[in-house]
């Protein structure tokens, strides 16, 4: 084993075995953990996961966009990150790309994703 593979195994999180499977267009409960001074506490950010990259490797992340007041918000998860505390599948979307990046440009009911209920 060389020293970039004890160095990655280091950095790995314990959390990921326990991550449900889940696809582009599925909506998520992100367990995140903020520190804000010396506390630090658990946030759920809730949307719509529109892009995922190297899903079983060291530097893979999925990207989570929800539309807030109005104003849509996108922010990118690092699967090995120590801040994900735990991921919830809230609804699983019916998509055929594995990059939604149009759903940036839409509103309203446009913006919809179908539910997948025949997905397990």
């Amino acid at each position: 084993m060389n020293l970039v593979d004890v160095v990655n195994e280091n950095y790995k999180n314990t959390n990921v075995e326990s991550f449900p499977k889940f696809k582009t267009g599925d909506t998520i409960d992100v367990h995140a953990r903020i520190t804000e001074g010396n506390k630090s506490r658990i946030q759920i950010f809730r949307g719509v996961c529109i892009a995922m990259k190297e899903e079983g490797k060291l530097s893979g992340h999925f990207r989570v966009r929800k539309v807030s007041s109005g104003i849509g918000v996108e922010r990118v998860f690092p699967f090995h990150s120590p801040n994900v505390e735990k991921i919830e599948i809230v609804q699983k979307g019916k998509s055929r790309r594995s990059k939604l990046y149009y759903l940036r440009d839409r509103s309203g009911k446009s913006a919809r994703i179908a539910i997948d209920y025949d997905r397990k």
